[in-house]
């Protein structure tokens, strides 16, 4: 089959974006039930109460939903990102809210607190379904007390442009919310626990997706508040006072609310790079997978993966072309105070790519956000070729001068280059593919 290395790239990804696609996950016999709830749907003992929350969570709660038995005990509610409820959903029992992401909003925050209302009185045979994937940390957003939406507003837009990690990020999350880190599985006591997980993040730990609102938290008030502290954010007094006191301290490993919990990961960032692999051999192309767990600052990782490039291209080491070469993980931009940057980690990291390779003939390279939104733009990423620095010089754009004011976006906008597919109702995180035919 003939395809241009657009093409290639695009199916690539797609392939991706299908292993975890929630419609698949939910097919039956995917799941076992009676381990994760003691029963199978149709017997269960009491109620079944749907909760979650995330970017992929609406299109996980409607394939529960349209496998789940007519006659089972089913109700809840999930919050999931603006516009990435799919077409397909057609939910009747399960509820779904939008609300805002990266930064909290207050359609989150009053789902938020109507979940942890819903899981007040349950009994021990009661169970609920907890879905969890990526973008959860935001959606989920119910501040301490003494704290307000506001503050928990301007703790996210910090973080975001502070270059922390998404580990160190979730772990002020969740000290300074009263629903994750545990907290909601403790709202559920005496209820059993299933939760349900497409990771979106390196290493795939439960307790850092979405901040873990179901699974116990081995970090304690003293972390969160060295890492305030060595980013210098800046929080309201009674957040300060909750940190250094330990009252905004969440349920550890071993303690008796997680009794007889589950949790099961449906969908990871290496299952889906291993499927992109597959399909690239299957078109005949060698396709190495460098890992899934890729961190750091998005344009010295675009460089680190030039170098890469440049180095199979012209000595064949240490890989022979044709091939792929793929990576995920997920990286960050660090931005200094005032600056207005436009675009995300994918355009970014390409934006980096493009600068290492400086034309480097015959490499293709696509980036993108496996949700299909890539920061606050309507792109999941964009591509670069061996032209695209000349196309750019053409029009009079400094790739350097872009790249130095974060205007990644702006840059591949002029050229026609943007990669936009469209929210693709799961999250998977970073997909990067770098082509040598």
């Amino acid at each position: 089959m003939d395809l241009t290395p657009r093409e290639l790239l695009t199916r690539l990804y797609q392939a991706a974006v299908d292993q975890a696609a929630p419609l698949e996950l939910f097919q039956p016999g995917r799941i076992d039930w009676t381990d994760l709830l003691g029963a199978e749907p149709q017997a269960l003992p009491g109620r079944c109460l749907v909760i979650g929350a995330g970017k992929a969570s609406a299109a996980m709660a409607a394939a529960l939903e349209a496998h789940w038995p007519a006659a089972a005990p089913l109700e809840g509610l999930v919050i999931t990102r603006r516009l990435h409820t799919p077409p397909w959903a057609a939910c009747r029992r399960i509820e779904i809210v939008e609300a805002s992401h990266p930064v909290p909003d207050a359609a989150g925050a009053q789902a938020a607190a109507r979940i942890l209302t819903l899981v007040q009185g349950l009994r021990p045979e009661d169970r609920v379904i907890c879905l969890i994937s990526g973008g959860g940390s935001a959606l989920l957003s119910l501040p301490q007390p003494g704290l307000s939406l506001a503050d928990k507003q301007s703790l996210n837009r910090q973080l975001l442009a502070s270059g922390a990690s998404i580990q160190e990020m979730n772990c002020v999350r969740k000290h300074l919310s009263a629903i994750k880190g545990g907290h909601l599985a403790a709202a559920c006591a005496p209820a059993r626990v299933a939760t349900l997980l497409i990771s979106d993040v390196p290493g795939d730990d439960p307790a850092v997706i979405a901040s873990g609102p179901t699974v116990p938290d081995a970090t304690r008030c003293e972390d969160a508040l060295a890492l305030c502290q060595r980013y210098a954010l800046e929080l309201p007094e009674a957040a300060w006072a909750g940190l250094r006191s330990g009252a905004f301290e969440t349920p550890k490993p071993g303690d008796a609310c997680f009794t007889g919990h589950r949790v099961q990961m449906l969908a990871t960032p290496r299952l889906s790079l291993q499927a992109a692999a597959a399909l690239a051999r299957s078109l005949g192309l060698a396709a190495h997978v460098l890992s899934d767990q890729i961190e750091g600052e998005s344009r010295e990782i675009g460089r680190m993966h030039a170098a890469l490039a440049q180095s199979a291209a012209r000595h064949g080491e240490p890989f022979s072309r044709p091939c792929v070469i793929l990576s995920g993980g997920e990286t960050t931009v660090s931005m200094a105070a005032g600056l207005q940057g436009r675009g995300g980690r994918a355009t970014e990291f390409l934006l980096g790519c493009a600068l290492g390779l400086q034309g480097e003939p015959g490499v293709h390279v696509l980036a993108a956000d496996t949700d299909g939104i890539d920061g606050s733009e309507a792109n999941a990423g964009a591509f670069i070729g061996p032209d695209s620095l000349a196309r750019a010089q053409a029009l009079g754009l400094s790739a350097a001068d872009l790249l130095a004011r974060h205007r990644a976006y702006d840059f591949f906008e002029a050229l026609g280059d943007l990669f936009s597919p469209g929210p693709t109702f799961t999250n998977v995180n970073d997909f990067r593919a770098l082509l040598l035919p």
